[in-house]
Formats: structure tokens, C-alpha cells, sequence
């Protein structure tokens, strides 16, 4: 199992829904119409992704996959209050 430490940029779209994007992984980008189901979508898109570079024979960007036994993880996420 890998995890994947990456810094996600959350964008509310002027016709509803969201839409997630990566700064170091431009190729990623997921939607979704509320902030959770769009960062949940965010491991399918991460699959294709990596798919995508091990076609293309490219490595990801250095410091984004971590193991999962080397160091705690600092992980902010969407809490949503009702």
C-alpha cells in the first residue's frame, strides 16, 4: 500500500459542483457536486494519473508517494458540519 501526499486545491464552479486540481500533478483533475464526493473522486483520478505516466514511461514528481510505515501523516481534509 502507498499513500500519496498531495496538496489539492478545492474550486466551487459558478454552475454548482466543485472541482478538484493538483498543483504538482497538473493532469489531475476531478469534479464532483458536493466538496465531499469531489474529494473522494480524487483516488480515481490519482489511478488514472499514474496510469498515465507509467504509459508515458514518467516518473511523479518527487516527495508525493510516502510509505505507509516511514513517518505520521499530516492530513487536512472537509469537515462538514450540518
Amino acid at each position: 500500500m502507498k499513500l500519496f501526499k498531495l496538496p489539492l486545491v478545492l474550486a466551487p464552479q459558478p454552475e454548482g459542483g466543485y472541482t478538484v486540481t493538483c498543483p504538482v500533478l497538473p493532469e489531475l483533475i476531478t469534479e464532483g457536486n458536493t466538496p465531499e464526493e469531489a474529494v473522494n473522486n480524487v483516488q480515481d483520478a490519482l489511478a488514472a494519473v499514474i496510469e498515465l505516466y507509467d504509459d508515458r514511461g514518467r516518473r511523479l514528481p518527487h516527495g508525493i508517494c510516502q510509505n505507509v510505515h516511514d513517518e505520521p501523516i499530516w492530513y487536512e481534509g472537509i469537515v462538514v458540519q450540518p
